[in-house]
């Protein structure tokens, strides 16, 4: 059985009836981010977010989550990550706290949402686009000449190297490469926007920020946050096996992106290009 999946008894309909089987489903469990923040002698636990994820890679998760919403600037505030005990089953395993350094000082608030929701609008999603601008990590170089029959060949690739997804048909996957075409890491998870947080988690760990100069790829749909996530890791270059969503392709235009969906094997459509 996959690292990641979970076996179950299921009963399976075809026009002959029911039968049992066993099935592989991907392992879906709430993994709660803390905060370990020194204030003189003493050390406070500061819960900052709870996401539902695949377990694996949680350090690359929740360095690549602090790191995409701005809370980290780099790796040399960390002192340590530990899992923290738990008194519920299901907590257990699942509380992880990022130590930090004595004297970094850290902006909760840029956890909270950049929407704004008025009775006229409902939510603007161009105040979101701005707050994103204001916060990013590097700018944007666009410089990346991409041959378009190495790019219809990295759906394939990906999707060789799913080994979660041939085993469950339930998870995500974001993958780096580079213009060559050559797959440099992948990362799965049950959230679309976790897999690019462990992503980016592995190169804030490994000082490779930013990732100007690689493809990146996600399965399925490119929306909003994943561009705003991307931005933060200074990549200008992301394809997607599926549609982008209208404000994926607006934050990406005033990022200076390249943005391409509907990857296949024959064709692709460019949303934005520079």
């Amino acid at each position: 059985m996959k690292k990641g999946t979970q076996q179950f008894n299921i009963s399976n309909w075809t026009s002959d009836g029911f039968t049992s089987k066993e099935d592989q489903l991907v392992v879906e469990e709430p993994l709660e981010i803390r905060l370990g923040i020194s204030s003189g002698k003493t050390q406070i636990s500061t819960p900052v977010a709870v996401t539902m994820r695949t377990p694996g890679a949680d350090e690359k998760l929740a360095l690549g989550f602090l790191f995409t919403e701005g809370i980290l600037k780099n790796k040399e505030e960390v002192i340590s990550t530990e899992i923290l005990p738990a008194r519920e089953e299901m907590a257990k395993g699942n509380l992880l706290q990022i130590n930090l350094k004595a004297g970094v000082k850290v902006d909760l608030k840029k956890l909270q949402r950049n929407f704004y929701t008025t009775s006229s609008c409902g939510v603007c999603g161009k105040a979101s686009i701005e707050a994103v601008m204001k916060t990013s990590s590097f700018s944007i170089k666009n410089d990346l000449k991409i041959n378009g029959e190495i790019l219809t060949q990295l759906p394939k690739i990906l999707e060789k190297q799913q080994s979660v997804f041939q085993a469950t048909g339930g998870i995500h996957a974001a993958a780096l490469f580079d213009v060559n075409g050559n797959l440099e890491s992948i990362e799965e998870d049950v959230g679309r926007h976790n897999a690019l947080d462990k992503l980016i988690g592995h190169a804030f760990l490994n000082d490779e920020l930013p990732l100007s100069n690689k493809i990146l790829l996600v399965s399925g749909r490119l929306g909003f946050e994943l561009v705003q996530k991307a931005a933060m890791a200074g990549i200008s270059f992301i394809a997607a096996v599926g549609a982008p969503t209208s404000l994926a392709v607006e934050l990406a235009q005033e990022s200076g992106m390249t943005v391409v969906g509907f990857l296949k094997e024959d064709r692709f459509n460019v949303y934005t290009s520079f």
